[in-house]
């Protein structure tokens, strides 16, 4: 048995942990720069080693089956490389990072994905993640002839889905299952993953049972920082961990999903943010990304739209951190004080931001105590 804390740097010592997201697809960003990421696999790789190098906790693909503009198949959206194989290739790549597959319930049966998942672990060394969805894109699922549940059954077909893969991971002998969602008879699943009792599991739900399943089964969540008030964010944090630890006797740590735009100068970011998110927003992906999250953007005040869109724009609606080194590494300083124990990140174009992010960031992070250098092979 493998203890994950030994071979998985998410449960590593760092007081804010880091990770990229989306180098499968094109990224987070809804911007018609020409720079923005293309999921070529030397573009993968070559990022997902800088990652690696640099020490970062975490290299995240997310699912995508279908982009979120209809009757265009090759629209960027929906132009993605598989999670789990990427996973495979990316994790004999690298040799630090944890490596995460995204995984929509609806869309396979949890023997097989028990089965992926474990090879993959297997393939790493025990650096395997998965990062669990309930299934929200009615048009893919509808691709599976999986029809999109009611919002709160999504979630308890999520929760036996999982149920089902753990005990794949964990039982000593075969066993049957006779559920609302899944039958299974003298199910068994083998080899186990290194990680034991299992890999890390990932869960992003916002909503009362999205966040009820996240704090029953996952070693990371995540919150939105709607405010712009530090007290606020304490508080949500607070209240999360809580709850963790109240209502189901555990402990998860907390992430946030984000944009860097990092420059020489404060004045070089802003420009940088408005080039891409203002002046080149890709206006119809982000009307149809809304449309897609139900997201009634006239519903919304006039300030929270405009902050909605550069978000939309800029990096998918995760927080946007904007400057130089220094002016970053106070903004983060801020989340990590407030108890946020990690952030993904969603560069526009990766490579030049995380070689940024390790030759300016990074050294002023670990001044502050806020990440330990990083030692290949001890980190």
């Amino acid at each position: 048995m493998t203890d994950p804390t030994s071979t998985n740097p998410i449960f590593g010592p760092n007081r804010l942990k880091m990770g990229v997201f989306g180098l499968n697809g094109k990224g987070t960003a809804n911007t018609l720069v020409p720079e923005v990421h293309t999921p070529t696999w030397g573009k993968n790789l070559r990022a997902a080693q800088l990652a690696d190098a640099a020490g970062l906790e975490a290299i995240v693909a997310y699912a995508r089956w279908k982009g979120h503009e209809v009757g265009h198949p090759d629209h960027p959206s929906g132009v993605t490389l598989e999670p789990f194989t990427w996973a495979a290739g990316i994790a004999q790549a690298t040799r630090h990072a944890a490596v995460f597959a995204t995984s929509h319930a609806p869309t396979i049966h949890p023997i097989a994905a028990a089965k992926m998942a474990a090879t993959v672990d297997i393939v790493s060394g025990g650096r395997f993640g998965l990062n669990v969805v309930a299934g929200w894109s009615r048009p893919e699922l509808e691709m599976f002839g999986a029809p999109l549940k009611e919002h709160d059954e999504r979630y308890a077909h999520l929760a036996e889905w999982l149920g089902i893969i753990t005990r794949l991971w964990t039982e000593d002998v075969e066993f049957d299952h006779d559920g609302p969602f899944f039958q299974v008879a003298k199910a068994a699943s083998r080899p186990r993953p290194v990680q034991r009792p299992r890999p890390a599991i990932m869960s992003a739900g916002s909503s009362s049972a999205g966040r009820a399943f996240a704090l029953a089964n996952a070693d990371m969540c995540f919150i939105s920082l709607t405010s712009s008030d530090p007290a606020a964010w304490r508080a949500q944090v607070e209240s999360y961990k809580a709850a963790a630890r109240e209502e189901y006797g555990r402990e998860t740590q907390v992430w946030i999903m984000s944009t860097i735009v990092q420059r020489d100068t404060n004045a070089e970011a802003e420009a940088a943010l408005k080039r891409i998110a203002v002046d080149n927003a890709d206006e119809d992906s982000i009307r149809a990304w809304m449309q897609e999250r139900a997201i009634n953007s006239q519903a919304l005040s006039r300030e929270t739209r405009d902050v909605l869109h550069l978000r939309a724009a800029a990096g998918a609606g995760g927080s946007i951190f904007c400057g130089d080194a220094d002016h970053v590494a106070d903004q983060l300083q801020t989340i990590s004080d407030v108890g946020i124990d990690g952030m993904l990140i969603g560069y526009v174009d990766f490579e030049d931001g995380l070689g940024r992010l390790s030759k300016d960031l990074l050294p002023v992070l670990e001044q502050r105590g806020l990440r330990e250098p990083f030692v290949p092979g001890h980190g």
